[in-house]
């Protein structure tokens, strides 16, 4: 059984999340998202997906990211790691009852960070239940962090650490607008979306980014595209598409036409 390249597929919290409602949970998009990921078949696939709601608005009251200083803050990053794990749960239940034969990886279990970046990540278990065929399903977490006591880990790092590990044959972002825009489309009905874009244009877009509107411990666009720039460099293509329309999700991993944003390396 020897290990093939993988599609990391992220779909982001804004997604299968309503952001505005503490945990509101967007049950008809993950069950359309399962049936997309169902009917798309993809082999060597590995899911990640992100907190919305449920993570961030807790992250947030207990100063989780920031680390431990207070005593306080130990239920704190309980409550954070717990609430993610339920979203995980209605997530895999979609793809369990589907068929498909996801497994649910903690990262706060096998992952450590050093000020917030990924330094020691086991992956033993993970390579093998890729190896035997299944989905691995990650998420943003609460996790343990070597400098700060604790610390989030934002899907996004994951995305871009687990798509180098296991080098990646591409990536599929699933987020709630139809790609990668000079500005905040939410925002300006001026934005204008970029069909393809190289490293080196994606270095200046990055400047005109900023941050999200709604409540989110991981930095919005912006940061989303600094974290997943390391595997850009690395030659893993990134596409990014917009998850809350039908049939998108499963012509990016088909590899069918589908409007979004192509960013590769040159």
């Amino acid at each position: 059984m020897s290990l093939s390249r993988p599609t990391v597929l992220k779909i982001g919290g804004s997604v299968i999340t309503d952001k505005n409602k503490e945990l509101g949970v967007q049950m008809e998009v993950i069950s359309r998202i399962a049936d997309e990921i169902l009917e798309a078949n993809t082999k060597n696939l590995v899911i990640v997906h992100g907190g919305g709601s449920f993570g961030h608005p807790v992250a947030e009251k207990h100063a989780v990211k920031e680390g431990f200083t207070e005593e306080s803050q130990i239920i704190g990053f309980a409550e954070t790691h717990h609430v993610m794990t339920v979203l995980n749960g209605l997530f895999m239940d979609a793809l369990i009852w589907r068929g498909i034969p996801a497994v649910s990886i903690t990262p706060s279990s096998c992952i450590m960070t050093q000020n917030g970046r990924i330094t020691h990540f086991e992956d033993s278990t993970l390579k093998h239940l890729m190896k035997m065929g299944f989905i691995p399903v990650l998420y943003g977490d609460a996790v343990f962090d070597t400098t700060l006591g604790f610390t989030i880990l934002s899907g996004d790092q994951l995305v871009a650490f687990l798509a180098m590990r296991f080098n990646a044959k591409n990536i599929v972002v699933g987020v709630d607008v139809n790609g990668l825009y000079d500005a905040d489309p939410k925002t300006n009905e001026k934005a204008k979306m970029f069909d393809h874009l190289t490293l080196a244009e994606l270095r200046n877009v990055q400047k005109l980014l900023g941050g999200s509107n709604a409540c989110d411990v991981t930095g919005g666009m912006a940061n989303k595209i600094t974290e997943l720039i390391p595997a850009i460099e690395h030659g893993i293509p990134v596409l990014m598409v917009n998850a809350t329309k039908p049939k998108n999700i499963y012509k990016a991993l088909k590899g069918e036409q589908v409007r979004g944003t192509l960013i590769e390396k040159e």
